[in-house]
């Protein structure tokens, strides 16, 4: 039987009259778009279009809540208490939510963006504060964290459904961190670099870090970074490749027999 696999990418990230990425052709190639909820980019209008635009594409529905941080489009790591994220979850998951129940559908997966993903990752503090406001919200919620996180175990511990992900075009250090964005070689811009960095991965059934050294783990989907110029190009080959394959699927369509698809 061929086995399922996820493409999702970062959406909904333009903001008034400022654009970022072209959604419309990532949603004809991803299954789940990670949909930003004001905090890093969005705004209503932005939401509530790009929540209609998957829709219409059968695409499902994620969060993509970060630190309140505009300016350096959530990159930037703040000093938060896991008290104050948690709410910064909780907040943007309902007005995303809201939006998708006003068109007759839900949010089915969280995923955090830029810095609070990444700090989330090592400090398990955060990442509980996260799972805690997304058990909080909807217990059958999909928590969507990088493969050997922090976030992925706390939303374990949570008895969450967790679905691993691996980026496509974003360099791995040896302990299955990524690599700095501020580092030669960090972020893979070639789409033919990113097919073979997600083929090795899959072959070996783990991460592949910069020194070759790979790191177990299951795979439940691949990310595209959509505010990249090769997102298409990028998003366009691997969906063609791995449709070869694996039955690439929305991410609720992965864990059917779960409670959080329920």
């Amino acid at each position: 039987m061929t086995a399922p696999l996820n493409l999702n990418a970062d959406l909904g990230e333009s903001f008034g009259a400022w654009r970022m990425g072209d959604d419309p052709a990532l949603l004809q190639l991803v299954q789940s778009a990670n949909i930003a909820c004001g905090f890093h980019a969005g705004d209503p209008l932005v939401m509530q279009n790009t929540v209609r635009a998957a829709l219409q594409a059968g695409v499902s529905l994620g969060a993509h809540p970060s630190y309140p941080d505009l300016q350096g489009f959530g990159r930037r790591a703040l000093k938060c208490s896991a008290e104050e994220v948690e709410a910064f979850v909780l907040y943007q998951l309902g007005a995303l939510d809201g939006f998708a129940r006003a068109n007759g559908a839900r949010v089915t997966h969280v995923k955090p963006h830029g810095a609070l993903s990444n700090e989330a990752c090592r400090n398990a503090e955060l990442a509980g504060a996260i799972a805690r406001a997304v058990a909080a919200y909807d217990p059958r919620m999909i928590l969507l964290a990088p493969a050997l996180s922090a976030l992925a175990e706390a939303g374990a511990r949570e008895k969450m459904c967790v679905a691993l992900e691996i980026y496509a075009d974003r360099a791995y250090e040896d302990d299955g961190q990524l690599t700095p964005r501020g580092e030669a070689g960090a972020v893979l811009h070639d789409p033919q670099q990113s097919l073979a960095h997600v083929e090795a991965m899959l072959a070996a059934g783990g991460l592949k870090s910069r020194s070759g050294k790979f790191l177990p783990t299951p795979i439940h989907s691949i990310c595209v970074h959509g505010d990249g110029p090769e997102a298409i190009a990028t998003a366009r080959l691997l969906k063609a490749r791995l449709a070869e394959n694996f039955v690439l699927a929305p991410l609720p369509a992965l864990f059917a027999s779960t409670p959080a698809s329920a």
